[in-house]
């Protein structure tokens, strides 16, 4: 019912910057929060970045100054913009959407399946 749609992961060098999208499609009624999580090898997925329906974003510590969510409400897309990369960012990067489907009275969660992001010189 729900298909999410992940991009823009890859190789970069420290310092450099990296863009990941992710589109939510589908019987889809209304999204109450969008947000990021990744996780690195051989540790737990942690979160990175949240953005709630009213556009109040939260940020873990180790990437505030550097990274930035945003949204594109009307396309269903969440958006991570990720500058001065350094290579403890190197993760799979998961997006995920808290909504609601068509014909349904409560939210659900739903999950990409991940992107890499790999910061290397």
């Amino acid at each position: 019912q729900v298909q999410i749609a992940e991009s823009g992961g890859g190789v970069v060098r420290p310092g450099g910057s990296q863009r990941l999208s992710c589109v939510a499609s589908g019987s889809i009624d209304s999204i109450y929060a969008m947000g990021w999580y990744r996780q690195a090898p051989g540790r737990q997925r942690d979160s990175v970045a949240s953005i709630s329906n009213a556009g109040i974003t939260n940020y873990v510590e180790s990437v505030q100054g550097r990274f930035t969510i945003s949204r594109d409400i009307d396309k269903n897309t969440v958006y991570l913009q990720m500058n001065s990369l350094k290579p403890e960012d190197t993760a799979v990067y998961y997006c995920y959407f808290h909504l609601v489907l068509s014909g349904s009275l409560q939210y659900t969660e739903h999950w990409g399946h991940g992107t890499q992001v790999t910061v290397s010189s």
